[in-house]
């Protein structure tokens, strides 16, 4: 469907005139443009102030067929320009509730909160304050603005913590994109550098987990003023566990595909160094193995949970963010005779990938109760039980956890095993891919919906469900110190993670979950120093190391922010559904015609 847009009205007539953005009438226009069906459905809730001439108005267009399709109805008057959202049952439709323009101004106990515009500005100043600069140019954020503590590795710019920045940077009004475009290419730049641990040499397309900006003489008896910077990137040599991110150049990728969409402008991506970059990312990710699955094998630590947290093998945040990856970079390929074999490639593997994860990660009452009725040993290729997962391991918190409405993506699945928890990063990069079809984005919404509780609590979001305890902690995490039950990784609320619960909400027609999460957030985000995470069961406690001033906690929040109230910033960070990967349908199994099903093609 065609971007749309609405001119002002004029002092004789309240009808809108409409100008649509074609190939004809907008030089920058390209297929990525379009805001697809299904992405303002449902997402756009806002009132016009009564002091805001008429001719000042203006509002998102909602196709009829949109309208006709999901019985969404657009409301409209003289004063008041407003969306009917989809129901939620916790939260309803009242759009009084969560503020007119998003927000409050009164906290719930009757005291003044800190407007929300104040608080926008006071999240940009912070930012530009993280600005790590070489040679007077910004090329990222520091991970942290914290002079209380001891720096460690939080004055470095870590790729995966600038995703949010960038994000915001490109969205805010007017965009900044310069510093987006100077991180891609300094650590386009870095991937170049030879990256050895000890005697080994890593492979060519590994991008860095992060890097630093310090000075250097250049003789020895050179004043301060006259050092030179140089970078010093780490590419998981001096890493906790000396694990190499497999998630940074996936990051990378997306990253750049959002600045695509989000400047009009393909040169930077259309660049040989860049175009050369793209390939060797994916040259990595694609190489033979002795694989039997789609999935890429990582080890522990190896994404944005970098401790030992019992996520080796396939876990589902690495598996969304190829899937995404995957598809971003073969939209950014140019056509070449050379890439005809690469190009086949990334098909294959988005088809395998597809119908790997939503079939085998997938889980709802369903598929609980098969696995629950699960046999064990089976031969032969109509096998239901295909990872031979023993029914014995299903912990018991997760009877009570599944509710009859509402899915989610597991943690990770491998030979012997399932592990049954919740993380939120994979489940929202997959909606936001479109791995997750639109029956499972409803179900993971569901399922936010109604433990609430659990994975929001008192401050957004839980990184993973549940807490690993006592015996679990111990041989999970080797009695990690910082890992603690309810902290950190180990169940620990990340305020960052509101940028990809909100894109995710938007997509899945549930703005007003976000609203609300955002809310939650601001009550006490900037109170608290914008802290990097919280503790506790329902995330009520500063998290006993975390730093202050975390830049991806300030980042995370305007991205939302942006978001929620320009819901067409999503389509930086969201993909449509790809009409040639194939949906998995349901046919009987020839071991149990009648009480097994297996997934086919």
């Amino acid at each position: 469907m065609p971007l749309t847009a609405l001119t002002q009205t004029s002092d004789d007539d309240d009808e809108e005139a409409e100008m649509e953005i074609s190939p004809d009438n907008n030089p920058h226009y390209s297929n990525t443009d379009q805001i697809w069906e299904n992405l303002v459905k449902g997402v756009v809730s806002f009132k016009i102030d009564e002091k805001t001439p008429k001719k000042a108005k203006k509002k998102v267009r909602i196709s009829d067929e949109e309208i006709l399709n999901n019985k969404e109805i657009l409301n409209e008057n003289d004063d008041d320009v407003e969306m009917k959202l989809m129901k939620s049952q916790s939260v309803g439709n009242n759009l009084e509730s969560l503020g007119g323009n998003g927000s409050s101004t009164e906290g719930g106990n009757g005291e003044q909160e800190t407007p929300k515009k104040d608080l926008m500005e006071e999240g940009w100043e912070k930012l530009k304050q993280a600005y790590a600069t070489l040679n007077g140019r910004p090329l990222g954020t520091l991970a942290a603005v914290d002079n209380t503590m001891e720096e460690l590795n939080y004055n470095q710019v870590f790729v995966r913590d600038f995703i949010p920045c960038g994000l915001a940077l490109l969205m805010k009004s007017p965009p900044e994109p310069e510093i987006v475009k100077n991180f891609l290419l300094k650590t386009l730049h870095l991937q170049g550098w030879e990256k050895k641990i000890d005697k080994f040499t890593m492979g060519k397309g590994v991008m860095p987990a992060s890097f630093k900006i310090k000075k250097v003489k250049k003789y020895p008896d050179c004043p301060d003023e006259e050092q030179k910077e140089v970078l010093e990137a780490d590419f998981g040599g001096t890493a906790i566990g000396r694990v190499s991110p497999v998630d940074s150049g996936l990051w990378w990728i997306i990253m750049l595909g959002a600045y695509n969409k989000g400047t009009y402008d393909e040169s930077l991506s259309d660049r040989p160094e860049v175009q050369n970059g793209i390939k060797l990312i994916l040259n990595l990710c694609l190489s033979d193995g002795f694989d039997t699955f789609p999935t890429l094998l990582c080890a522990d630590g190896c994404s944005m949970i970098d401790r030992r947290m019992g996520v080796y093998g396939y876990p589902i945040e690495i598996q969304a963010l190829f899937y995404f990856a995957l598809r971003s970079a073969r939209d950014m390929l140019k056509p070449k005779k050379l890439d005809i074999e690469l190009t086949e490639r990334i098909e294959k593997r988005l088809s395998a990938l597809s119908y790997h994860i939503r079939n085998y990660y997938w889980l709802d009452f369903t598929k609980l109760n098969n696995i629950y009725r699960y046999k064990t040993e089976e031969y032969s290729e109509t096998a239901v039980n295909k990872f031979n997962v023993n029914p014995e391991s299903i912990p018991d918190w997760l009877f009570e956890f599944m509710q009859l409405k509402g899915g989610y993506f597991i943690g990770n699945v491998s030979p012997a095993h399932m592990d049954f928890r919740w993380f939120l990063v994979g489940n929202c990069i997959a909606i936001l891919s479109s791995l997750a079809t639109s029956e499972q984005t409803t179900a993971i919404m569901e399922l936010i919906e109604s433990h609430w509780e659990e994975l929001i609590g008192e401050m957004p979001l839980k990184i993973v469900y549940p807490a690993l305890e006592v015996d679990a902690w111990r041989h999970v995490t080797g009695c990690d110190p910082k890992n603690t039950r309810w902290s950190y990784h180990n169940g620990g609320s990340w305020p960052v993670l509101i940028w990809l619960l909100t894109a995710a909400c938007i997509k899945a027609f549930r703005p007003q979950l976000a609203k609300r999460a955002i809310d939650l957030l601001e009550k006490r985000l900037a109170k608290d120093g914008w802290p990097e995470y919280y503790d506790g069961k329902t995330g009520r406690y500063i998290g006993k190391q975390a730093r202050k001033n975390q830049t991806w906690s300030i980042a995370g929040y305007l991205a939302a922010k942006l978001m929620i109230e320009d819901p067409t910033n999503l389509v930086m960070i969201s993909l449509q559904e790809d009409k040639n990967i194939t949906k998995p349908r349901l046919a009987r199994s020839a071991s149990d015609p009648i009480l097994k099903t297996e997934i086919s093609i």
